[in-house]
């Protein structure tokens, strides 16, 4: 494979050490071209247009910017890029959202070389790579059903925000400027959508499953 043909690779890490180390294995492989370096997400966004990668491995949590939001913005705006999540985490939170963003394959750190090269070759062609962890993870929430708030809207989420916060529904209301039935509209709907009967289960719940913060 010539050097026009190569499978052009970003590598973003806060991590100076394991960028270093995975620019040492891509060197091995010489239908794999290392094309640029980020520090953070906001780094690999704005390196996309100056790198023009095929595909980029990205670490998930970094400062400024983390790998998910990277990877959000990045597939919105560029979506022949695939994306690699390279990460030391096996959360289902993490696994979940790196998916959902756009990445192609979820992968940890601990993975050999040869694996690496095999998934950076197969997220070019559009095949997803999945670490046995991840796999088990998504496999396990798909038993589970629904995370709770999933059909949540994003006005009802903004209430369930208020209600965290100890409002009542007319101070509520007066917060979104809306009518009193409205307020109270939306969280009778909240209460029905999360399967629970009152404001004390509802917030409990959502804290639970990190709908609010």
């Amino acid at each position: 494979m010539t050097d026009s043909q190569a499978i052009r690779v970003m590598l973003v890490d806060d991590h100076a050490m394991v960028r270093r180390g995975l620019a040492s294995f891509l060197r091995v492989y010489p239908d794999l071209e290392l094309v640029g370096e980020a520090a953070n997400g906001r780094e690999a966004v704005d390196g996309c247009e100056r790198y023009l990668p095929d595909v980029i491995l990205m670490d998930l949590m970094m400062p400024e910017m983390d790998g998910i939001s990277a990877t959000r913005l990045i597939r919105s705006s560029r979506p022949e890029i695939q994306i690699i999540a390279l990460t030391s985490f096996q959360e289902k939170d993490l696994v979940r959202d790196a998916l959902q963003a756009g990445a192609i394959s979820y992968l940890l750190k601990g993975v050999t070389a040869q694996e690496l090269a095999n998934a950076i070759r197969a997220a070019q062609a559009g095949r997803s790579t999945l670490a046995p962890e991840a796999t088990r993870i998504l496999i396990r929430s798909a038993r589970e059903g629904p995370t709770p708030g999933h059909d949540l809207t994003p006005r009802e989420l903004q209430v369930l925000e208020l209600v965290a916060d100890g409002l009542s529904n007319p101070e509520i209301a007066k917060e979104l400027n809306v009518s009193r039935s409205t307020a109270r509209a939306h969280v009778s709907q909240i209460l029905s959508k999360l399967g629970v009967s009152n404001r004390t289960e509802a917030i409990a719940l959502a804290f639970r499953s990190k709908l609010v913060t």
